[in-house]
Formats: structure tokens, sequence, C-alpha cells
């Protein structure tokens, strides 16, 4: 049985990683291999398979956590991070440094990719944690946990976007409705999971060589317009293109340049170009020394991008092993109500395959044939299958070891924080839609 075998494969790939203490990069590629196999992959076909996903997730993830961390790390060197973070700290204060974290995320998080926007604030938050002492995932979590809803929820987010046109659903209507069951979710679990016990337990140091070490003076820090606009520069990029496809309807020279230059890989480029110059010879350090800061991200970047591609490659040996085909063949015929299978079966296909995009295509193509004498608003069942694909982020998710990475954490505690948290937003969000949509069938009356 095809789960039966995800599921013992998530359990020798943890027996590898916690008992025998194998580099995560090996564990995955060895699980990988295994699965594969046993899920009856031609042999000659297994590096084919194996490098298909690794170039998937890193063609995907390299050039924006690359990017990003090298912006960070700019900032971070020059007193730029700093100055965003002591800003916030005398806005809010150390007891309110949660709500700022989680204010900025959703506001940045409602147009950016999960990980564009978690590159851009991280080093905020990494510096605050410097600054005030406090423990990594008390500042962090809640930051996580904002942009993980967002981008799960949401458009323009891929996944929600990609099930909206399957639906031939309204964009605007279901990030309208979206908002108000993403917004009190995500503040709710944000502020909540960080108070946990089994969470408070958990104090991971702050990860090497993506955070400065230097306390910075007021004189030596540069100002807070020019350190605020590198840091928004992106997110004005890209939030700006996204609203301009929204808005502009058509083929035009002005739409495709746009298009370009708020991709994320091309804005952080520009912003980095930006920071380099802003914070190199604008304020008196020389090229050489934001060079220095650079290469410094990049070298501790590298395996964490290893992990992240080693996670793509477990993700698609899953799905070229025919896992989502068997779970759509096996769903096909339950008869419940329309938003709790849609719901059901991107959850079960995210806890399968690791990959939330997949999981909203896979099941908004097995609920579709439903929508039409369902009665059910398709911007209801938009959102039904977004908030199912963000339950129980695995160690089949490249998403969670990004978050395991940044944060410090051993695979069993990512596992305690991140998998629970997304599986209680997910629970969450189905109860939302059910309430939505029992609202809109009470005002059509």
């Amino acid at each position: 049985m095809p789960l039966l075998v995800v599921g013992i494969s998530v359990m020798v790939l943890l027996l590898l990683m916690t008992r025998l203490r194998l580099n995560g990069f090996a564990a995955l590629l060895l699980v990988a291999v295994s699965v594969a196999l046993v899920q009856g992959i031609p042999v000659a076909e297994i590096p084919e398979v194996l490098s298909t996903g690794i170039g998937d997730q890193i063609g995907d993830t390299m050039l924006t956590i690359g990017l990003g961390a090298m912006v960070g790390r700019v900032m971070g060197d020059s007193g730029a991070a700093q100055r965003i973070a002591d800003r916030l700290l005398a806005r809010f204060g150390p007891r309110w440094v949660q709500i700022a974290m989680v204010v900025a995320a959703m506001l940045i998080g409602v147009t950016m990719f999960y990980e564009v926007a978690f590159v851009i604030i991280v080093p905020i938050a990494f510096t605050l944690v410097r600054v005030t002492g406090a423990n990594l995932l008390w500042v962090g979590l809640p930051m996580s946990i904002a942009l993980s809803t967002m981008h799960s929820f949401l458009p323009p987010h891929p996944g929600p976007t990609a099930v909206a046109a399957t639906f031939h659903a309204s964009v605007g209507l279901t990030l309208f409705y979206g908002l108000f069951i993403a917004v009190p979710a995500g503040v709710l679990i944000a502020l909540l999971w960080p108070r946990l016990p089994f969470v408070r337990r958990m104090d991971p140091a702050l990860p090497k060589g993506l955070v400065s070490d230097r306390v910075f003076s007021e004189a030596e820090m540069p100002g807070m317009a020019w350190s605020l606009s590198v840091a928004l520069f992106p997110v004005v990029l890209i939030a700006g293109a996204a609203v301009v496809e929204l808005a502009v309807s058509g083929e035009s020279p002005l739409l495709h340049f746009v298009a370009f230059v708020g991709s994320a890989p091309i804005a952080l480029l520009l912003t980095l170009l930006l920071a380099m110059w802003a914070f190199g010879p604008r304020i008196g350090r020389s090229l050489a020394e934001v060079a220095e800061s650079c290469r410094s991200a990049a070298q501790a970047m590298a395996m964490i991008l290893l992990v992240i591609s080693a996670g793509g490659a477990f993700k698609q040996v899953l799905i070229d092993g025919g896992i989502a085909d068997y779970i759509k063949d096996v769903t096909d015929g339950w008869s419940i109500s329309p938003i709790v299978l849609a719901w059901l079966i991107a959850a079960i296909l995210r806890i399968a395959l690791g990959s939330a995009t997949v999981a909203v295509v896979t099941a908004s193509g097995v609920v579709l044939p439903l929508l039409a004498g369902s009665g059910v608003h398709p911007e209801i069942l938009v959102l039904a299958v977004s908030c199912g694909s963000i339950a129980f982020s695995h160690v089949n998710d490249p998403g969670f070891w990004m978050f395991k990475e940044y944060f410090n954490l051993s695979v069993i505690d990512a596992i305690k924080a991140r998998t629970t948290y997304t599986t209680t937003l997910a629970v969450l969000g189905l109860g939302g839609v059910l309430a939505v949509e029992s609202v809109l069938d009470a005002l059509s009356l």
C-alpha cells in the first residue's frame, strides 16, 4: 500500500537522523532511493528522478534563498538590520515584539512567497533576538506562522491561484473571503504557539554565518530611511508586479517588464545591488567588506540548500512513484461534503507528498466534478483546498527543512514546532471556511 510506504519511509528517515546522526542531505537521498525501488521505478530512471526533484527544488529556491541571505547579511554587517530592530523595539517595546513580527509578516506575506518573505524578515528577527536576549522561537516562530498562513491560504500565491483557475473562481473574492479566515487564525496561532510548554523548552542558538555578532553604536548605523527602504525594496517590486498582473489584462511590453522586475530572483538581485551601494561606499565601507558579507552568507547557506534540494528529490520520488494517483483513485468515490472532501484530499496529499502545490492541484482535480451540482461557492472550495494543503508539514516538505535549518532545531523539535502549527492552522482554516460558507448561504436566502 503506497501510504504505508510513505509512513515507513518517514520513520526510517527519522531513525537515520536522530539515532544514527546521519546528515540530513545523505539521509534524504538514501530514503528517496529506497522508496523509488519499492515503488517500482526502474533502476535506470532513479538518478534522473532524483535530479529532476533536486533541479526543480533548487531552481525555485536557490536564487531566492541565496540572494535573500546575502541581502540580510549585508544589512546585518552594516547595522541596518539593527537600526530596524531598534526602531521596532522603541515603537512596540520588548513586551510586544511578537505583535511587531506578526504585523510585518502579514503585510509582507500577503503577496510574497513564504521563502522570499522569510529571508527578507528573518535578519531582523535574528537581530531582535541578539539585542533583547529573547528565545529565538519566541521572536521567529510568530513570523514564520504568519507567513505560512498568508502563503497557503490566499492568492496571489501559486497554490490558491492555480485552484481558483481550475474552479473558475474569482481571485479577488477568494482573497476577500480568505482574509477573514487567515488573519484571525494566523494571529491566534502565531501568539499562542511560542507560549506552549513544549515550544518554550526549546532554546536554539542563532545559526552561525547568517547574522552579525557586532553591536553597533548609534553613530555607526545607517539612517532609518535607507535601512527601511532597502528592506522594503523587494516587497514593493514583487507586490507591485502582483497588483499590476491582477489589474491589467492583455499583453504589453510594460506588463512583461513589470513581471520581469517583480520576479523574486530579479527583485532580490536588484535589492542586493542597492544594498551593496547603500551600505557600502555610501557610508564609507569598501566593496571588499561588502563582498565578504556576501561570501559569509553563501557559505552559511550551502548546507541549508543541500538539505532543501534533497527534500525535493524525496518529494519527486513520491510523485513519480504514483502515490498521488493512488490517493486520487481511493478518494474518488467518497460521498461527503465537497468542502470537507476538498480539505481532506489536500491534507492527505500534503502528508504523502510534502508539496503543497502538488496537493492543491491534485485535490482540485478530484473535487472539480462535484462543484457543478454542490451549490458551494467556488471561492469557498478554493479556500478549503488551500487550507488542507498547509497541514502536516514534515520531513518530505522542503519548507520544513528551511524552517529547521534557519531556526537551528533538531528534526524532532522541528516536527514538534512546525508540524503541529501547520496542522492546527489547517483545522482552524477548515472551520473558518465552513463558517464563511454558512454566512454566504444565509445572506443568499
